[in-house]
Protein backbone atom coordinates (compact mmCIF):
# COMPACT_ATOMS: atom_id res chain seq x y z
CA UNK A 1 0.00 0.00 0.00
CA UNK A 2 1.32 3.46 -0.89
CA UNK A 3 1.60 5.59 2.22
CA UNK A 4 0.13 8.68 0.51
CA UNK A 5 -3.14 6.76 0.05
CA UNK A 6 -3.33 5.70 3.70
CA UNK A 7 -6.30 7.14 5.57
CA UNK A 8 -5.91 6.50 9.32
CA UNK A 9 -8.98 5.04 10.99
CA UNK A 10 -7.79 5.01 14.61
CA UNK A 11 -6.69 7.78 16.95
CA UNK A 12 -3.19 6.31 17.12
CA UNK A 13 -3.00 6.16 13.33
CA UNK A 14 -3.93 9.83 13.09
CA UNK A 15 -1.18 10.74 15.56
CA UNK A 16 1.40 8.74 13.57
CA UNK A 17 0.30 10.33 10.30
CA UNK A 18 0.64 13.77 11.90
CA UNK A 19 4.09 12.89 13.26
CA UNK A 20 3.21 13.65 16.89
CA UNK A 21 4.17 10.26 18.33
CA UNK A 22 7.10 7.85 17.95
CA UNK A 23 7.29 4.07 18.14
CA UNK A 24 9.12 4.21 21.48
CA UNK A 25 6.30 6.30 22.94
CA UNK A 26 3.72 3.80 21.65
CA UNK A 27 5.43 0.89 23.40
CA UNK A 28 6.08 2.85 26.61
CA UNK A 29 2.41 3.86 26.92
CA UNK A 30 1.13 0.38 25.98
CA UNK A 31 -1.11 1.52 23.13
CA UNK A 32 -2.53 -1.15 20.84
CA UNK A 33 -1.47 -1.05 17.19
CA UNK A 34 -4.50 -1.88 15.01
CA UNK A 35 -3.22 -0.65 11.63
CA UNK A 36 -0.24 -2.20 9.87
CA UNK A 37 0.47 1.09 8.09
CA UNK A 38 1.63 2.50 11.44
CA UNK A 39 4.57 0.09 11.41
CA UNK A 40 5.23 0.78 7.72
CA UNK A 41 5.58 4.50 8.47
CA UNK A 42 7.58 4.26 11.69
CA UNK A 43 9.87 1.41 10.52
CA UNK A 44 10.68 2.13 6.86
CA UNK A 45 13.53 -0.45 6.88
CA UNK A 46 11.16 -3.29 7.82
CA UNK A 47 11.83 -6.64 6.15
CA UNK A 48 9.78 -9.83 6.05
CA UNK A 49 10.55 -13.56 5.91
CA UNK A 50 8.32 -16.60 5.44
CA UNK A 51 8.84 -19.59 7.76
CA UNK A 52 8.66 -22.84 5.76
CA UNK A 53 6.10 -24.71 7.87
CA UNK A 54 4.70 -26.95 5.11
CA UNK A 55 6.08 -30.03 3.44
CA UNK A 56 5.43 -32.62 0.78
CA UNK A 57 6.95 -36.09 0.31
CA UNK A 58 10.15 -36.05 -1.72
CA UNK A 59 10.99 -38.40 -4.58
CA UNK A 60 13.74 -40.19 -2.67
CA UNK A 61 12.01 -40.01 0.69
CA UNK A 62 12.08 -37.29 3.30
CA UNK A 63 10.17 -34.00 3.16
CA UNK A 64 10.37 -31.17 0.66
CA UNK A 65 9.71 -28.00 2.65
CA UNK A 66 7.15 -25.49 1.34
CA UNK A 67 6.31 -21.92 2.51
CA UNK A 68 2.71 -22.83 3.35
CA UNK A 69 0.95 -25.81 4.88
CA UNK A 70 -2.18 -27.21 3.24
CA UNK A 71 -4.78 -29.11 5.26
CA UNK A 72 -7.99 -30.76 4.08
CA UNK A 73 -11.39 -31.42 5.59
CA UNK A 74 -13.85 -33.90 4.18
CA UNK A 75 -17.36 -32.69 3.36
CA UNK A 76 -20.29 -34.15 1.50
CA UNK A 77 -19.27 -32.17 -1.56
CA UNK A 78 -15.68 -33.40 -1.33
CA UNK A 79 -12.43 -32.17 0.18
CA UNK A 80 -12.07 -28.56 1.23
CA UNK A 81 -8.53 -27.24 1.48
CA UNK A 82 -7.10 -24.52 3.67
CA UNK A 83 -3.63 -22.95 3.43
CA UNK A 84 -1.69 -21.78 6.51
CA UNK A 85 1.30 -19.42 6.57
CA UNK A 86 3.68 -18.04 9.20
CA UNK A 87 5.58 -14.80 8.61
CA UNK A 88 8.21 -12.81 10.51
CA UNK A 89 8.93 -9.08 10.15
CA UNK A 90 11.77 -7.03 11.61
CA UNK A 91 14.15 -4.18 10.94
CA UNK A 92 17.32 -5.95 12.10
CA UNK A 93 17.74 -3.40 14.87
CA UNK A 94 15.66 -4.51 17.84
CA UNK A 95 12.12 -4.85 16.49
CA UNK A 96 10.44 -8.15 15.60
CA UNK A 97 6.93 -9.41 14.88
CA UNK A 98 5.43 -12.83 14.15
CA UNK A 99 2.06 -13.48 12.54
CA UNK A 100 0.06 -16.48 11.31
CA UNK A 101 -2.91 -16.69 8.98
CA UNK A 102 -5.20 -19.07 7.08
CA UNK A 103 -6.81 -18.69 3.67
CA UNK A 104 -7.96 -20.65 0.65
CA UNK A 105 -5.21 -19.21 -1.55
CA UNK A 106 -1.45 -19.25 -1.08
CA UNK A 107 -0.88 -15.53 -1.76
CA UNK A 108 -3.72 -14.42 0.49
CA UNK A 109 -2.41 -16.51 3.39
CA UNK A 110 1.09 -15.04 3.06
CA UNK A 111 -0.18 -11.44 2.81
CA UNK A 112 -2.42 -11.87 5.85
CA UNK A 113 0.42 -13.43 7.85
CA UNK A 114 2.70 -10.46 7.10
CA UNK A 115 -0.13 -8.07 8.02
CA UNK A 116 -0.69 -9.85 11.35
CA UNK A 117 3.06 -9.89 12.04
CA UNK A 118 3.17 -6.09 11.73
CA UNK A 119 0.40 -5.81 14.31
CA UNK A 120 2.42 -7.98 16.73
CA UNK A 121 5.70 -6.05 16.57
CA UNK A 122 7.58 -5.88 19.88
CA UNK A 123 10.97 -4.62 21.02
CA UNK A 124 13.86 -7.03 21.59
CA UNK A 125 16.26 -6.47 24.46
CA UNK A 126 19.78 -6.90 23.18
CA UNK A 127 23.09 -6.88 24.98
CA UNK A 128 26.17 -8.91 25.81
CA UNK A 129 25.29 -11.25 28.67
CA UNK A 130 28.10 -13.74 28.05
CA UNK A 131 30.81 -13.97 30.71
CA UNK A 132 33.29 -14.85 27.96
CA UNK A 133 32.84 -11.51 26.21
CA UNK A 134 31.42 -8.66 28.35
CA UNK A 135 32.04 -6.16 25.56
CA UNK A 136 28.90 -4.18 26.36
CA UNK A 137 27.60 -4.37 22.78
CA UNK A 138 24.23 -5.39 21.34
CA UNK A 139 25.31 -8.45 19.38
CA UNK A 140 23.57 -10.98 21.68
CA UNK A 141 20.97 -11.07 24.47
CA UNK A 142 21.54 -9.83 28.04
CA UNK A 143 20.29 -12.91 29.93
CA UNK A 144 19.42 -16.57 29.48
CA UNK A 145 15.73 -16.88 28.69
CA UNK A 146 13.27 -19.68 27.86
CA UNK A 147 10.10 -19.45 25.78
CA UNK A 148 7.47 -22.02 24.96
CA UNK A 149 4.58 -22.78 22.65
CA UNK A 150 2.64 -26.02 22.70
CA UNK A 151 4.93 -28.91 23.68
CA UNK A 152 8.08 -27.08 22.55
CA UNK A 153 10.52 -25.12 24.73
CA UNK A 154 13.46 -23.08 23.43
CA UNK A 155 16.24 -21.69 25.62
CA UNK A 156 18.32 -18.80 24.27
CA UNK A 157 21.77 -18.36 25.85
CA UNK A 158 24.03 -15.31 25.46
CA UNK A 159 27.12 -16.03 23.35
CA UNK A 160 30.41 -14.14 22.88
CA UNK A 161 31.07 -12.13 19.77
CA UNK A 162 32.00 -14.21 16.72
CA UNK A 163 30.14 -17.40 17.70
CA UNK A 164 27.24 -16.76 15.32
CA UNK A 165 23.71 -18.12 15.54
CA UNK A 166 23.88 -21.68 16.87
CA UNK A 167 20.31 -22.58 15.97
CA UNK A 168 18.43 -24.13 13.04
CA UNK A 169 18.08 -22.31 9.72
CA UNK A 170 14.42 -21.28 10.09
CA UNK A 171 15.06 -19.81 13.53
CA UNK A 172 18.01 -17.84 12.13
CA UNK A 173 15.51 -15.84 10.08
CA UNK A 174 13.85 -14.66 13.29
CA UNK A 175 17.07 -13.79 15.12
CA UNK A 176 18.59 -11.95 12.15
CA UNK A 177 15.48 -9.79 11.75
CA UNK A 178 15.63 -9.07 15.50
CA UNK A 179 19.23 -7.84 15.18
CA UNK A 180 20.86 -10.67 17.15
CA UNK A 181 24.13 -11.99 15.69
CA UNK A 182 25.48 -14.35 18.39
CA UNK A 183 23.48 -16.80 20.49
CA UNK A 184 23.47 -20.38 21.76
CA UNK A 185 20.26 -22.36 22.03
CA UNK A 186 18.72 -25.50 23.52
CA UNK A 187 15.38 -27.03 22.56
CA UNK A 188 13.10 -29.34 24.48
CA UNK A 189 10.01 -31.26 23.39
CA UNK A 190 8.73 -31.58 19.82
CA UNK A 191 11.14 -29.17 18.13
CA UNK A 192 10.41 -30.44 14.60
CA UNK A 193 7.18 -28.41 14.52
CA UNK A 194 8.53 -25.22 12.98
CA UNK A 195 5.53 -23.06 13.80
CA UNK A 196 5.76 -23.83 17.54
CA UNK A 197 9.55 -23.48 17.42
CA UNK A 198 9.26 -19.97 15.93
CA UNK A 199 6.53 -18.93 18.36
CA UNK A 200 8.66 -20.22 21.26
CA UNK A 201 11.47 -17.85 20.28
CA UNK A 202 8.97 -15.00 20.02
CA UNK A 203 7.63 -15.90 23.47
CA UNK A 204 11.20 -15.82 24.83
CA UNK A 205 11.56 -12.24 23.57
CA UNK A 206 8.31 -11.27 25.27
CA UNK A 207 9.42 -12.91 28.52
CA UNK A 208 12.68 -10.98 28.34
CA UNK A 209 10.80 -7.68 27.95
CA UNK A 210 8.99 -8.35 31.24
CA UNK A 211 12.28 -8.62 33.13
CA UNK A 212 14.31 -5.72 34.46
CA UNK A 213 18.00 -6.11 33.76
CA UNK A 214 20.37 -4.41 36.19
CA UNK A 215 23.16 -2.33 34.70
CA UNK A 216 26.60 -3.36 35.95
CA UNK A 217 29.08 -0.59 36.74
CA UNK A 218 32.26 -1.24 34.76
CA UNK A 219 35.67 0.34 34.41
CA UNK A 220 38.45 -0.49 31.92
CA UNK A 221 41.52 -2.54 32.76
CA UNK A 222 44.86 -0.74 32.79
CA UNK A 223 45.62 -1.94 29.25
CA UNK A 224 42.13 -1.00 28.04
CA UNK A 225 41.49 -4.44 26.51
CA UNK A 226 38.42 -5.53 28.53
CA UNK A 227 35.96 -4.25 31.08
CA UNK A 228 35.14 -5.72 34.44
CA UNK A 229 32.91 -4.61 37.38
CA UNK A 230 34.18 -1.81 39.57
CA UNK A 231 35.74 -2.98 42.86
CA UNK A 232 33.51 -0.62 44.85
CA UNK A 233 30.42 -2.05 43.20
CA UNK A 234 31.58 -5.61 43.92
CA UNK A 235 32.25 -4.79 47.59
CA UNK A 236 28.82 -3.17 47.98
CA UNK A 237 27.13 -6.26 46.56
CA UNK A 238 29.16 -8.55 48.84
CA UNK A 239 28.31 -6.45 51.89
CA UNK A 240 24.64 -6.49 50.95
CA UNK A 241 24.72 -10.29 50.71
CA UNK A 242 26.41 -10.61 54.11
CA UNK A 243 23.77 -8.36 55.73
CA UNK A 244 20.98 -10.54 54.37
Amino acid sequence: MIMTEWKPRTELGKQVAAGTITLEEIFSTGKKIKESEIIDMLLPALQSEIIFIGGSPGKGGGIKRTPTKRTARMHRSGRRYRVSALAVVGDGNGYIGVGASHSKEHKDAVDKAIHNAKLNVITVKRGCGSWECSCGGNHSIPIRITGGEGSNRVMLIPAPKGIGLCINDEAKKVLKLAGIRDVWSKSFGESRTRSNYTLSIFDAFRQMNRMKTEAVVKRPKPDGSHDYPDEDEKSRRKKKGDDE
